[in-house]
């Protein structure tokens, strides 16, 4: 089983779209019992806060649920238990390995490097630009899913 962890900042607009954009991306294609997909913040101040409205609108509209999701805070205890640590900015890169003390195994990564795109996915609390997050997402999550499955092939 592959265990990915997507992080934010707060856990209620980038990563849990991330989250449910793979986890319906691998039931599409039959492969969800491969998979544990969660994510979380590197912030305490929205735990326990449901997804934002404007991540929730997206995925409605794309009818995935995201029913009884709460932000919950990154632990260091999650090093252990996850295979991928994926960030969506530069300064949630920073925190994690903070929060770690490191990433020894190299578990930490950017959403946008497996689309080949060297920059962040923006912010839509602070932009209002939830279309241009979600294409982002999309766009990363269906290369690290490509990622995932050509890893998995050469061994």
């Amino acid at each position: 089983m592959i265990k990915i962890m997507f992080v934010c900042h707060g856990n209620i607009c980038r990563s849990p779209m991330a989250e449910f954009l793979m986890k319906d991306l691998v039931k599409k294609v039959g492969e969800e019992n491969e998979f544990l997909i969660a994510s979380s913040a590197t912030s305490s101040e929205e735990v326990g806060s449901p997804v934002h409205y404007g991540t929730k609108r997206i995925l409605d509209a794309l009818n995935i649920s995201c029913a009884g999701k709460r932000a919950v805070k990154l632990a260091a205890a999650d090093y252990t238990k996850y295979d991928y640590f994926v960030g969506m900015d530069s300064a949630n890169i920073k925190n994690m390995q903070r929060i770690f003390g490191g990433d020894t195994e190299n578990k930490i990564s950017s959403l946008m490097s497996y689309a080949g795109i060297d920059r962040d996915v923006s912010d839509p609390y602070w932009t209002g630009d939830f279309k241009e997050t979600y294409n982002d997402i999309s766009k990363g999550v269906k290369a690290f899913f490509k990622f995932l499955k050509n890893f998995q092939k050469k061994y």
